[in-house]
C-alpha cells in the first residue's frame, strides 16, 4: 500500500541525460547553503565540481576501490562506501542532505525506470531534500511525456 505521505513530497526531481548535463546542473541546482549527497560518485570528478558551490558535500559509492581512488585524489572532500539501495545506511551518515546528485551505472535504460523511480521515492521520502538531480536519459524522456491531470473543477474560479 502507498504511504500517503510519498504523493505530498516538496522535493523536485530533476533528470539529466548523460554527464553534461548532469554537471551543467550544478550551477543551476545548488548553492552555498547545500549539504549535498551524491551516489554514484566513483572518483570524486562531479563531487570536486559540486564541492565550491556548496556548504558541504560527500560522494560516495558501492566500489571500494573507487572509493579509495577518490580520497587518494581528493583528500579535502569526504568519500564513503554506500550501496544507493541501502538507505539505512545513507542515514547512518548522519546528515541533513538538501540536494541529492544521483549517477549510478545502469539507470539510463528502460529496464532500469521503475528501479530510478523507487530510489528517488525512496530518498525523497527519507531525507525531504529540495531536489534529487538524477542521470538517467530513460526517467528524461519518460518525464518529458508526461502532463499531469486537472480536471476542469481545478481551474474554475470561486463565484460570489
Amino acid at each position: 500500500m502507498a504511504n500517503e505521505k510519498q504523493f505530498k513530497l516538496k522535493t523536485k526531481f530533476v533528470s539529466t541525460r548523460g554527464v553534461k548535463e548532469y554537471r551543467e546542473s550544478i550551477s543551476e541546482w545548488v548553492n552555498k547553503d547545500d549539504v549535498v549527497l551524491e551516489i554514484g560518485c566513483e572518483w570524486g570528478t562531479t563531487t570536486v565540481q559540486i564541492a565550491p558551490q556548496c556548504k558541504e558535500v560527500i560522494g560516495t559509492d558501492i566500489s571500494r576501490v573507487c572509493i579509495e581512488r577518490a580520497r587518494q585524489r581528493h583528500p579535502d572532500i569526504r568519500f564513503e562506501i554506500l550501496d544507493a539501495f541501502d538507505v539505512r545506511a545513507a542515514l547512518d551518515i548522519d546528515k541533513q542532505f538538501t540536494k541529492i546528485y544521483i549517477d549510478m551505472s545502469g539507470l539510463s535504460g528502460y529496464r532500469s525506470l521503475l528501479d530510478v523511480i523507487s530510489l528517488l521515492t525512496m530518498y525523497a521520502t527519507v531525507f525531504r531534500p529540495d531536489a534529487i538531480i538524477v542521470k538517467s536519459g530513460a526517467l528524461k524522456h519518460f518525464a518529458s511525456n508526461c502532463i499531469p491531470w486537472r480536471s476542469r473543477e481545478t481551474h474554475r474560479k470561486p463565484t460570489d
